[in-house]
């Protein structure tokens, strides 16, 4: 605004402030401003919508826009108002003005009209349709202010006055901050988003000086210029369409613009940019909404068609399809390209038999696709001749693509990230379409880029999940079926919103006696250095299971060694030892949420009264044991607590729910685990990990087991030898008979030589595997040795070993128990 005499324009028609006679106008009134949602219907009417139109806010807001605003542009007749002409009579929505509220214009638009207000004469208005673009539901700004009364006012208050008595060459809309349309503050922050040529500073300058006002305000000067305002005389309407025609056609030609056309031309080529940005704008919010890489290369694909091109195909490194990492450097003709996307205008089917989906394909160096790729630049090509067209089909193995191609105007843009070439697209345009130009070109260059770096985002995400995955997998124990005396089932579910690694394990030991040691833990915290300490926890464990240390003893010496290894990580442990012989379960807990049992004979559930203990890393807190028995059939769940709470709820519940949906009858354990989840993995938006470790205790019946005292006496061998082999027949397993004599030999031979005063014990137990067992009290272990020719002992455990399917050696508390198994046949399973 230019400095000059200003006053307050109080709200209504027809005032004006500071009128020069014979020189430029400055000043400003009042604006109607009118809001329309997606909807077409009114959001917003100011109060000088109320005043401008006559009707009130509350029989606006709502109602279709067309309806409340009937205005056209009107042809000048005679006369004049202040020098800036006259205006016949007409009413209904004018071209520029019904296309501005239909959503069909995406640049700002301005007029001329009059129109009818009940009760009143024909007003003359200045109105501006501007657009909005961005999340909210607003699609369209469209202000109004009286032209008549404006005019009158600053020629001096009579129309009859003095031809040119004053001149006013531009108008602008401006906002005040504190107006009571609802988004004033956003807007009158994004004037220059509104009006682009206008800079920062000026709009801020503008901002200030109407602030005082209260509402919106149009401001008049001999000196602003903005993109799209009505002339105060404006052309006839054929005339300046015509005119923006001709200006069109210099521009597309790349000709001179007359300088009668230059205003033209300024506005189409704002017009123009204008919608670039917005369809950079629109594009930008289209892509990117998930990291998952396979919707991200759709979500590309399908942006661009049909506004921007007709075909639009993507090309991605192979390596960046199969989730793998691929050499540094520029791409070259061995570089595979794999075809992920295709999206086009033409007639269903038309291009998926020439170019599937899934193919990949090097490129020769003298394509154009060759010197997008290599050089990471666009490739412009205006048409796809007969000649090109033969050269990119001679590609295409035994498939002729010039019908489709040949004829085209063709678009190659890199999709980039930290100047890496990941892929490219194909954009090509009907013969009938404009071709491809250097604005094309330019924004072409804009959209890869922002597609790559999205792109480049979603193959980072999913690499690292790839490897968080491989990482966790690993690190979880791949755990058999079926173990002695029990059937296992187990899940892990990797926490939503924090990556697949985390702190949360499982794992099943086998015992020494047919025993199986169950264990569930959970590493406080998520990421790689929970897991990391979860793996060495773990590691512990299976090592101190394999000892046969009882669970308090074992939860004290891994809650030493956590201390050992640091005081950053605190971790709950529970951990059970399951008798399937004696019908016992062993259990200590160290801050881990307790196991529920589910009893076989009623199907009733429970939580497991035991000592709950410190978490692991505490230090210097005892941990208890407790035996609870078991029968055949019963099944005992373990969990960690990523399962059962919840952010704001009591964990009781949780606990209620688990031990409710754990007594739900299933055909399977898979089922009962999926019953389980589906009863508490959904609960409140689960954010943590879970681990679920579920165990059918089947027993093992008292006829499955055989068990003789052998005298440290080398006769008793051969006793071994004959209680074995009678028992096997017994059992219908003969042909085990002679491996199982041979080892028991060998096995007993050396407990009765180094036994010291207790009586060596032998015991047979038919579960999955055929388990023999050989305990004495001595406390040293057997090793493998190597023997020489000459050497008359040091074979035994070499035989053991090589017939057994697994054999073993531990310490208990009385001595050591040194075992093998042999596979039974699949009937006696």
């Amino acid at each position: 605004m230019d400095q000059g005499t200003e006053r307050d324009v109080p709200p209504g028609r027809g005032t004006g402030s500071g009128a020069v006679r014979g020189g430029p106008v400055t000043g400003r009134v009042p604006l109607a401003v009118v809001v329309v949602d997606r909807e077409g219907s009114v959001s917003h009417w100011s109060r000088g919508a109320r005043r401008l139109f006559a009707l009130p806010k509350e029989e606006a807001i709502g109602r279709p826009a067309p309806d409340l605003l009937p205005v056209s542009g009107v042809l000048p007749e005679t006369g004049d108002i202040g020098d800036h002409g006259s205006w016949t009579p007409h009413d209904g929505l004018g071209p520029d003005l019904e296309s501005s509220l239909g959503g069909r214009l995406s640049y700002p638009a301005a007029g001329r009209a009059r129109l009818t207000v009940p009760g009143d004469d024909r007003v003359d208005v200045l109105w501006w349709a501007y657009p909005l673009v961005g999340p909210g539901p607003e699609r369209l700004l469209f202000l109004a202010a009286d032209a008549e009364a404006l005019g009158r006012d600053h020629a001096g208050g009579d129309p009859d006055e003095e031809a040119g008595a004053a001149t006013v060459e531009r108008i602008a809309p401006g906002f005040a901050l504190h107006t009571d349309f609802p988004g004033a503050d956003e807007l009158a922050r994004r004037l220059p988003e509104i009006l682009p040529s206008m800079s920062v500073g000026e709009s801020a300058r503008i901002v200030a000086q109407v602030l005082e006002l209260g509402y919106p305000v149009l401001e008049f000067s001999q000196n602003d210029r903005v993109p799209v305002t009505p002339d105060w005389g404006v052309a006839p309407r054929a005339e300046r369409r015509a005119r923006r025609e001709r200006a069109a056609r210099a521009l597309a030609a790349g000709e001179p613009v007359p300088d009668d056309l230059r205003d033209e031309a300024e506005d189409l080529e704002y017009a123009a940019v204008r919608e670039r940005l917005e369809f950079l704008n629109e594009v930008s919010g289209r892509i990117g909404t998930s990291l998952d890489l396979s919707r991200t290369i759709v979500e590309v694909s399908k942006a661009v068609v049909p506004r921007f091109t007709d075909v639009a195909g993507t090309y991605l490194r192979e390596q960046i399809v199969a989730g793998e990492g691929f050499p540094d450097g520029v791409p070259d003709t061995t570089t595979m390209w794999h075809r992920v996307a295709l999206e086009h205008t033409d007639e269903p089917g038309r291009w998926d038999d020439v170019v599937p989906v899934g193919e990949a394909m090097p490129f020769p160096a003298h394509t154009p696709f060759f010197q997008c790729m290599t050089s990471g630049e666009p490739v412009l090509v205006p048409r796809i001749t007969e000649e090109m067209g033969h050269a990119i089909a001679s590609q295409f193995e035994k498939r002729d693509i010039r019908p489709l191609i040949t004829g085209r105007s063709m678009l190659l843009v890199p999709l980039k990230a930290r100047n890496v070439v990941l892929g490219f697209m194909i954009l090509l345009r009907h013969p009938e379409r404009p071709v491809f130009n250097d604005m094309d070109r330019v924004t072409g260059a804009e959209l890869a880029a922002r597609a790559g770096l999205v792109l480049d985002n979603a193959r980072m995400y999913t690499y690292q999940e790839n490897v968080a995955e491989t990482l966790q997998d690993s690190m979880l124990p791949h755990i058999p079926e079926c173990m002695a005396g029990c059937d296992i089932a187990t899940r892990y579910l990797p926490g939503t919103l924090l990556g697949r690694v985390g702190g949360d394990w499982f794992d099943a030991v086998k015992l020494p006696g047919a025993r199986t040691a169950l264990v569930v833990g959970d590493v406080m915290g998520h990421g790689l250095n929970s897991a990391a300490m979860m793996g060495q926890l773990r590691t512990a464990v299976q090592t101190m299971a394999g000892l046969d240390l009882p669970p308090a003893q074992l939860l004290r010496n891994l809650d030493d060694l956590a201390q050992r290894l640091g005081d950053s990580y605190l971790a709950t442990c529970l951990y059970a030892v399951y008798d399937p012989v004696a019908g016992e379960l062993h259990l200590a807990n160290a801050g881990h949420i307790p196991p529920v049992l589910v009893r076989a004979a009623d199907g009733s559930s429970e939580l497991i009264d035991l000592p709950t203990g410190a978490p692991i890393g505490v230090g210097g807190v005892p941990f208890e044991a407790v035996c609870v028995p078991v029968a055949p059939g019963d099944r005992l769940v373990m969990c960690t607590d990523g399962l059962v709470e919840v952010r704001g709820e009591d964990i009781g519940i949780g606990l209620a729910t688990l031990c409710e949906s754990a007594a739900h009858p299933a055909a399977s354990m898979d089922d009962a685990c999926d019953t389980i989840i589906r009863a508490l993995g959904t609960r409140g938006g689960r954010k943590d990990d879970v681990a679920l470790l579920m165990a059918r205790l089947a027993g093992i019946d008292d006829d499955a087991v055989a068990a003789w005292r052998l005298a440290r006496d080398p006769a008793e061998v051969g006793r071994a030898r004959a209680a074995v082999r009678e028992q096997l027949h017994d059992w219908g397993l003969p042909h085990l008979a002679d491996t199982a004599e041979l080892l028991v030999s060998e096995v007993v031979t050396n407990a009765v030589r180094h036994a010291r005063a207790r009586p060596v014990e032998l015991r047979l137990v038919r579960a999955d595997t055929l388990l023999c067992e050989v305990d004495d009290d001595d406390h040293d272990l057997p090793a493998l040795r190597g023997a020489g020719p000459d050497d008359e002992t040091g074979r035994g455990l070499r035989v053991v070993s090589a017939l057994a399917r697994e054999w073993g050696a531990s310490r208990g508390r009385t001595g050591k128990t040194v075992w093998f198994e042999l596979t039974l046949p699949r009937r006696h399973r």
